[in-house]
């Protein structure tokens, strides 16, 4: 019914619905029958747009965004299904969140999780993310990742004391980001968490799907399955 399309995406557009109703001529019986005996229809159409909507921005930068910088990756770096996390080491909510990530890289072994470094919520947030992407650079990334969340300090004795229990050559690293050789990568994730219409942490894309905050495994553990059986019928 496409008279049924035209309002519903006029609605979800913005526009008053009595407006709507008389500008288009559609302010008729069948019309508002419809709409009072299937009330379902509004919210249905909603998700729906906003799965289109949400596809039309992921699909243009779909490889750039499932690309991580070289090391950056938990789980299975060669897995067939990606999971892209926004993070940030100030987070509160992110740290409550790796278990839940190590919980579905267990239950899931393709699963390559793409860790974005989105360090916005402290000045220090951007100092661990260059030690995390220094630290990427050595092949201790995700020892780095747990070691930094698990501490929580942000200070520059706290970041170093987490790269040097995950293994990293300190000397090596300082002067890596010392050398502005991490700047790039925080920059375009900060452009591409901005396309995407990210604006906290953790913020989470897999397939057509996204997910804010700390939503828990089994919310993510469905948009996986769910990303998955789409791979499956295309």
């Amino acid at each position: 019914m496409r008279w049924i399309s035209t309002i519903v995406v006029s609605l979800l557009a913005g526009f008053a619905g009595a407006a709507i109703f008389a500008l288009t001529g559609l302010a008729d019986r069948q019309t508002q029958a419809y709409l009072m005996d299937n009330p379902e229809v509004l919210p249905q159409a909603m998700e729906e747009l906003q799965r289109r909507e949400m596809l039309a921005r992921i699909e243009p930068m779909r490889a750039e965004l499932e690309a991580p910088f070289p090391g950056a990756v938990l789980g299975n770096p060669q897995g067939t299904l990606t999971l892209v996390e926004f993070t940030d080491y100030a987070c509160t909510y992110c740290r409550q969140s790796v278990a839940d990530v190590q919980a579905l890289i267990a239950a899931n072994p393709d699963l390559r999780v793409v860790i974005r470094e989105y360090p916005i919520l402290a000045p220090e947030s951007a100092d661990a993310a260059r030690m995390a992407l220094a630290a990427a650079q050595q092949g201790k990334f995700a020892a780095f990742h747990l070691a930094m969340f698990e501490s929580g300090q942000l200070s520059p004795e706290g970041i170093e004391a987490a790269a040097t229990a995950a293994g990293v050559d300190l000397a090596r690293a300082r002067s890596a980001i010392t050398a502005g050789q991490f700047e790039s990568q925080l920059q375009n994730n900060v452009f591409l968490a901005q396309n995407l219409g990210i604006s906290g942490t953790p913020a989470w894309i897999v397939g057509n799907r996204t997910l804010d905050g700390a939503v828990g495994r089994e919310a993510i553990g469905r948009a996986i399955t769910e990303a998955r059986a789409d791979a499956r019928e295309t």
